[in-house]
């Protein structure tokens, strides 16, 4: 499968969380976009990780996402070397996208920048055409590397390198978010599960305020950031979002 976009996360709901208004956009597009989860998050305080493949199921048919998998990483415990790094550049020759999506390079959650690192290095061995890989069926793969690897913004705020207009798409994306219904504020789905720091109500209306502030600066209502280590490059100035701010 030849991709637009393959958005990874090392937790499932990452995605959904940082970049999801972005990927409906694309898909709106008619672009073909996939999210591939790198562990099963299964170290988190609240749910399962049968809850947690049922909810990233949800949220992956509410965004119309053209594949989602999961590699099964050990959560808290990956590492970024050579086995990790072989994994994924299976995965990217695979579907072979334009453009990867990847966790914030620093972030509260150590996993976060750990996996940002091995994304993006990853990235670039699979173009490497001597490193041999093969895939599922034990068919050589071809090396690919994809154009951009853009960096969402998590946890932590991050000054963005450009934000993206999600304004039409943001009640979606929050529909997203809240199909994981054990890890996030549900008044109707109350547990017993502990309290945990995304568990507020605060938790959820500080991703809304986010947006919010995403999107003034452009001159929209919403918005997600992304950021790039690699230099931006645009083949016209009508890709420029032209409102007062």
């Amino acid at each position: 499968m030849k991709l637009y976009v393959l958005a990874f996360g090392v937790h499932p709901d990452d995605v959904e969380l940082s970049c999801a208004g972005t990927l409906i956009n694309e898909i709106k597009a008619g672009k073909k976009v996939a999210i591939v989860d790198l562990t099963e998050g299964e170290l988190g305080s609240r749910g399962t990780i049968q809850t947690r493949y049922q909810e990233a199921a949800e949220a992956a048919i509410i965004l119309g996402v053209h594949a989602r998998e999961n590699l099964k990483m050990r959560d808290g415990f990956f590492k970024n070397d050579e086995t990790h790094q072989l994994q994924l550049i299976k995965t990217i020759r695979k579907y072979r996208p334009s453009i990867v999506f990847a966790n914030a390079l620093q972030d509260r959650h150590p996993d976060h920048g750990r996996a940002a690192q091995l994304i993006a290095e990853s990235c670039f061995l699979s173009g490497l055409q001597k490193i041999e890989t093969k895939d599922e069926n034990g068919a050589s793969q071809k090396k690919w590397r994809p154009a951009y690897v853009l960096h969402y913004i998590q946890d932590r705020f991050q000054e963005p390198h450009f934000i993206i207009d999600i304004s039409s798409v943001f009640d979606r994306k929050m529909e997203a978010i809240r199909a994981y219904s054990t890890q996030f504020h549900n008044p109707v789905n109350q547990t017993a599960e502990p309290q945990t720091y995304i568990s507020s109500e605060n938790f959820l209306d500080g991703i809304t305020a986010r947006a919010r502030l995403l999107g003034k600066r452009i001159g929209v209502e919403y918005g997600e950031g992304f950021l790039s280590v690699k230099s931006i490059g645009i083949n016209s100035l009508d890709a420029l979002v032209q409102n007062e701010t």
